[in-house]
């Protein structure tokens, strides 16, 4: 004969399983993006790279095509990047990528300073340093190749991976941001071959100090740096 408690324990198991399978599908829900967020994702890196300049048009059935999804599923990633100003859409003209003005240069600086001199005053694994390292040695190939615009990559990948050092989805997404952000300002600066090189033997120094366990120094170079590199900004944009 089968006990009240068995038959008890054997009318819950189904529910707990449907709660368990609802629970899982709800964390499945939150943990993947949607299409459009990924599809936005990848403009953010192709804006980050150089791939697509301030001012280039870019229209939803070409890019649907190239990225294999939905025309709407386009037009969602559109009005994401717009919200971000990295997209500006001109009623009867389309969507351009945008030219930032001088004013948004302290604004983004700040956020930068906010993020990766407390960052990188925390240090990071061995692991993610030598993700830091490895962006040091891009940027040291491309400028004995004279490859300017993969120099230009290359300072990108190096900020990536010390922000990748506080371990943050969050941040990272924040700074996906702002590093497309920074190749919209950087087109204006490297019509000097030399920009991009000017700054590797700052990185040189702030993985160096990463190395050697010294998160305090790395921030103090850090923050250096990105003083500088504004007050350069501030020049070329004419602020």
């Amino acid at each position: 004969m089968t006990s009240p408690a068995r038959n008890a324990r054997s009318a819950s198991a189904p529910a707990a399983a449907g709660n368990g399978a609802s629970l899982a599908g709800a964390r499945l829900r939150v943990a993947v993006p949607s299409v459009a967020e990924r599809v936005a994702q990848e403009l953010r890196h192709q804006l980050a790279e150089g791939l697509l300049l301030p001012g280039a048009r870019l229209t939803e059935a070409a890019l649907a095509e190239d990225l294999g999804v939905s025309r709407n599923t386009v037009r969602e990633a559109f009005a994401e990047l717009a919200s971000e100003r990295l997209l500006v859409r001109h009623p009867n003209r389309g969507v351009f990528v945008a030219s930032l003005g001088a004013g948004d240069i302290h604004d983004v600086y700040t956020v930068r300073r906010a993020i990766e001199v407390s960052t990188i005053r925390n240090g990071g694994t061995t692991e993610q340093i030598a993700a830091v390292r490895a962006a040091v040695e891009e940027g040291k190939k491309a400028a004995a190749a004279n490859d300017n615009e993969g120099l230009g990559s290359a300072n990108q990948h190096f900020h990536r991976a010390i922000v990748a050092m506080a371990g943050s989805r969050r941040l990272d997404t924040i700074m996906s941001q702002v590093l497309a952000e920074m190749r919209l300002f950087f087109h204006k600066a490297t019509v000097d071959a030399e920009f991009y090189s000017g700054y590797l033997k700052d990185n040189e120094q702030i993985c160096a100090a990463l190395e050697a366990g010294d998160g305090e120094r790395a921030s103090e170079l850090m923050l250096a740096y990105l003083d500088r590199s504004e007050a350069q900004q501030v020049a070329i944009h004419g602020v």
